[in-house]
């Protein structure tokens, strides 16, 4: 609900005259003024005499007794959107760009800010691309979400050798290791989880008829990053998922050349993959496949292996 002070709004439809407001409101500025006497209620509801030496005073129920005296009304109206209040005391200023891990105590901003202009309108629709046989393609991260993602992981740094060898996992091993940084090392797993809940699981049901679950399962979310220098492509393999999405970070021709993915058994690539938007597809037994070499430049790209 919206709080309103000011003039009469009677005629208005949806808004109601009351007695009480609190924590948030607007305040008509042609009350603050009245034959040159400039009012801070809020101040007043601090510092009224009669009541200066009880604190057992609530200031909001003062600053309404004050504003009730001087003839002045109150609204409550649900008809206009003037804003909200977001939740600040899970915000951790220490974080590289710490309105990316809000998802779950802000998700209004976070929806607004991160996810795809287009993506909506393509959920609603069904209309998926489809590059190659069972491989899915649709928008849903923002710029902001991608320069965001890798400013996150760059700053940490920490980027694993390639290695078959991989402390990180149980067991310690890799069998087709890629030069990454896994979501759990930057504290993003959890909310992580609740975006694949909230913008893949959707997607997942409309496309692979009759598989639901909810919330999605995934162990193995990460960001890899190719380089010329480093590691440049990935040989072929199947994933350990269910079905994979793999998320482009970044923009090809621009940020980097070559790159993108190769279907062996359908002998289909896909060499321009879109900023922000993802691929999902099958993991086991039906698509092998390989990360093509990347030439010049860095290419970064977001993977989740849900499985189930």
């Amino acid at each position: 609900m919206n709080y309103i002070i000011g003039k009469n709004k009677e005629k208005w439809g949806g808004v109601w005259n009351v007695p009480h407001i609190s924590v948030a409101y607007l305040v008509n500025a042609s009350v603050l003024d009245t034959e040159n006497r400039i009012y801070n209620f809020r101040a007043l509801s601090y510092y009224d005499e009669k009541f200066k030496d009880d604190e057992d005073v609530d200031p909001d129920m003062n600053f309404c007794r004050l504003l009730r005296q001087n003839g002045i009304f109150m609204y409550v109206d649900n008809m206009v959107e003037y804003g909200h209040l977001a939740r600040m005391n899970t915000y951790d200023i220490t974080r590289t760009n710490p309105d990316f891990y809000e998802i779950k105590s802000n998700e209004f901003e976070w929806r607004r800010r991160y996810i795809h202009e287009n993506y909506t309108q393509t959920l609603e629709s069904g209309n998926f691309e489809q590059p190659c046989p069972d491989v899915y393609w649709f928008p849903v991260a923002s710029p902001i979400f991608c320069r965001h993602m890798i400013e996150i992981m760059e700053n940490y740094g920490q980027w694993s050798a390639g290695k078959n060898q991989d402390p990180r996992l149980e067991g310690g091993y890799e069998s087709v290791p890629t030069r990454d940084i896994h979501l759990t090392q930057v504290g993003l797993d959890e909310q992580w989880l609740h975006f694949l809940a909230l913008f893949i699981r959707p997607v997942q049901e409309k496309i692979f008829i009759g598989y639901e679950h909810d919330p999605p399962r995934a162990l193995m979310n990460f960001v890899v990053r190719y380089h010329p220098d480093e590691q440049a492509n990935l040989r072929p393999h199947h994933d350990s998922s269910t079905y994979t999405i793999n998320i482009a970070l970044n923009r090809v021709n621009v940020d980097y050349k070559g790159g993108g993915c190769r279907f062996v058994r359908y002998n289909c690539s896909v060499t321009d993959p879109r900023l922000g938007w993802s691929f999902i597809h099958p993991g086991r037994l039906t698509h092998y496949h390989e990360g093509l070499t990347v030439t010049d430049g860095t290419r970064y790209i977001m993977v989740s292996f849900v499985d189930p």
